[in-house]
């Protein structure tokens, strides 16, 4: 059976990619940007290092769940082209083989885009596109989140 295969992207023009990028490096505290998402913490190893595990709950992935959790390892992280990626271990959406990949690609002097890849098995009752259309709203919550903490930084 082939894997999906999806991309969500959007672009970021109140912070540059140097900014935003940190956001993702903290591994352990993604639950400041993730909409919904109430739980997030480490259970493995060191933020933001390769191998670390993070536990994250209090979220619907599933709009039939009212509370989804998700146990995921940092596999593989490079600061020089901004790409962060990374394996979900187990959860209570379905997914099986998961592997997801943020990229943040400057843009300019002011702004970036951002890419939310993935790649993982079917999942029973959903389709790949059902993930593609969550992973964007997700992002777009994200990086607004993102966008509105930097403002508050910048008048701090």
């Amino acid at each position: 059976m082939a894997k999906w295969e999806g991309k969500a992207s959007t672009k970021i023009t109140k912070a540059t990619a140097d900014k935003i990028w940190p956001c993702f490096v903290d591994f352990f505290n993604i639950h400041k940007y993730y909409p919904s998402m109430s739980i997030c913490y480490g259970i493995h190893g060191v933020n933001g290092e390769v191998g670390c595990i993070r536990y994250c709950s209090g979220f619907s992935f599933r709009n039939d769940a009212d509370s989804d959790w998700v146990k995921s390892r940092l596999v593989a992280l490079d600061p020089n082209e901004m790409t962060l990626k990374y394996e979900i271990l187990e959860c209570s959406f379905g997914f099986k083989s998961h592997l997801g990949t943020y990229k943040i690609i400057p843009s300019g002097v002011e702004g970036c885009t951002i890419e939310w890849s993935f790649t993982v098995d079917p999942v029973e009752g959903i389709t790949c596109q059902n993930v593609v259309d969550k992973y964007q709203d997700i992002l777009d919550h994200m990086t607004k989140k993102m966008e509105d903490s930097m403002d508050e930084k910048n008048d701090l």
